[in-house]
């Protein structure tokens, strides 16, 4: 973003990384007035900057109509009153992480902001990393193939809190960075911990987190630890992938492989690591351009108060788990109380069901199940053991899904179509631990009577013609039917045929204009012109 010479923003808090959002901001000459509670430490900011409006009262802030957004760095006890505060005074909010310190308070602050048509940011600053950034369009390429663990560490020996502990103060970028790079919330979330220095408040935490897809993570913070490091790691089914914030060079493949000798000992293939370049940015100066930004031009940020509310119920439930109370999932604590289940159906203990999902007559989920929300669930359909079904998911009547199957968001199964678990099944004989895994990803479509062997993936926005039998992966966008099921075209997110165009493929319904390469069909841009 441009300099601008706009004075629109008020800054309360001028404590530790106060100070470097008050340069950031005062460089981009967009800073107004600054409130803080110390009189002595507005008096040397007045003496070094004397062109501005120093207060103690963030009412002053509030009042003032110069003052169009407001930017937070007081303690995190103080973040839901005061964001509460400015959103009821019309203003735009940015607020240091997190956004607030109970979940309840986080929905109350997005809703408010929803209402206001106000912008609501959080300082998860790594997401504006130019690494990460970086990092999220190699993976978006495929660079790494499929992500299939993620881990972190953020330790170190320097400033120790009293007011909160390590994971309230270290985890929250790494969490959001987990959650940014795979676009979902974890179903679980637990964490264990120890508190060294002062009894209550965890010096050292470890948090795993598993997902929908299959991919887990662990977030290892401490500040009792010799050195300083700071890295993101993530393992791919192709290469690996290092961010390693404390290197001068911060972004590192590792295009290891895995063989399997004689088709039963997997091997580690080592290959030498590659430096990514990156384009130098201050990550603090690109977050708050990005917030100035949205408020000029009412966009929604990109760490918007959705994302900080996904990041602090993450928080909160690895809170509940360090302290052992029951947290199966981020989600469990509400979801229930939308959801509508068919009195002939038959919900079992340990299942989890979506806001506002509708099951419907004669049905049944077992046990250790999980339904995300906006789900319907028809007439007579089986669900489970151990099943996981995401958000959005319509599963028409006389439908099985089996352990081993797993269905992401948005997936549209027909009426009596078929899911097989055993590729080679006998009655006689106990093939339970032979299941094989089937994934049905985000927005693909199975027809009616269409059978999935087991073992397969349908790809995004796939489409199965009705009566098909599936026997091998199918791609992302693409149109199968037949028995065995073979590709006949290709799908629009929306579910029209694509027509080809010179070198690309249209939608004739919505207007997406798609490429092919190779097998892979890509999104170009939104709409044609």
């Amino acid at each position: 973003m441009a300099k601008t010479d706009k004075k629109i923003i008020g800054l309360a808090g001028l404590g530790y990384w106060g100070r470097n959002i008050f340069r950031n901001l005062f460089e981009m000459g967009v800073l107004h007035s600054a409130c803080d509670a110390e009189i002595s430490t507005l008096k040397e900011f007045e003496n070094n900057y004397p062109d501005l409006h120093y207060t103690t009262s963030f009412d002053d802030l509030l009042s003032n109509p110069e003052i169009k957004a407001i930017a937070l760095a007081t303690p995190a006890v103080t973040h839901f009153n005061l964001v509460k505060k400015s959103l009821r005074a019309g203003k735009d909010v940015y607020v240091e992480k997190p956004l607030a310190l109970e979940v309840r308070e986080g929905k109350e602050l997005v809703e408010l902001a929803g209402t206001k048509n106000r912008v609501l940011m959080v300082g998860h600053i790594l997401q504006y990393h130019p690494v990460f950034v970086k990092l999220k369009e190699l993976i978006s390429a495929g660079e790494l193939g499929r992500i299939e663990y993620i881990y972190s560490n953020r330790l170190n020996i320097g400033k120790l809190r009293t007011e909160e502990n390590v994971l309230w103060s270290f985890a929250p970028h790494d969490i959001s960075m987990i959650l940014g790079l795979l676009d979902e919330e974890p179903l679980t979330v637990t964490a264990m911990g120890g508190d060294y220095l002062s009894k209550g408040i965890a010096d050292s935490t470890m948090t795993m987190l598993e997902f929908r897809n299959g991919v887990k993570s662990h977030i290892f913070v401490s500040w009792l630890h010799p050195f300083k490091e700071q890295k993101l790691t993530i393992v791919g089914s192709k290469a690996m992938a290092v961010f390693d914030d404390i290197s001068q060079e911060k972004l590192f493949i590792y295009p290891h492989r895995i063989e399997w000798k004689d088709g039963k000992i997997p091997v580690a293939q080592k290959a030498e690591y590659t430096v990514v370049p990156v384009e130098k940015g201050e990550p603090l100066r690109l977050e708050l351009s990005h917030f100035i930004d949205c408020v000029e031009n009412r966009n929604a940020p990109r760490t918007d108060g959705h994302e900080g509310l996904r990041v602090l119920k993450v928080l909160d439930a690895a809170e509940k788990s360090l302290h052992n109370r029951p947290s199966d999932s981020v989600n469990r604590p509400d979801l229930a109380a939308d959801a509508f289940i068919h009195e002939s159906a038959v919900v079992d203990e340990l299942v989890q069901i979506g806001e506002r999902t509708r099951i419907w007559h004669f049905s049944h989920v077992l046990g250790n199940s999980i339904i995300g929300a906006d789900c319907t669930i028809g007439q007579n359909v089986v669900i489970g053991p151990d099943v996981t079904i995401g958000s959005g998911c319509k599963i028409q009547n006389n439908v099985s899904v089996y352990r081993g199957v797993v269905l992401e968001n948005d997936v549209f199964c027909g009426p009596s179509c078929v899911f097989t678990n055993v590729y080679n099944p006998r009655a006689f004989i106990d093939r339970k631990d032979e299941f094989l895994q089937t994934i049905v990803k985000k927005g693909a479509t199975i027809g009616a009577n269409a059978t999935v062997v087991c073992g397969t993936t349908i790809g995004r926005f796939a489409m199965i013609g009705a009566g098909a039998v599936v026997k091998c992966d199918v791609d992302d966008y693409a149109i199968v039917a037949g028995v065995p099921a073979k590709q006949i075209g290709w799908a629009c997110e929306c579910g029209s045929t694509l027509i080809p165009e010179n070198k690309h493929m249209r939608c004739g319904r919505c207007g997406k204009v798609f490429e092919l390469d190779g097998t892979v069909l890509k999104s170009i841009k939104k709409k044609r012109k």
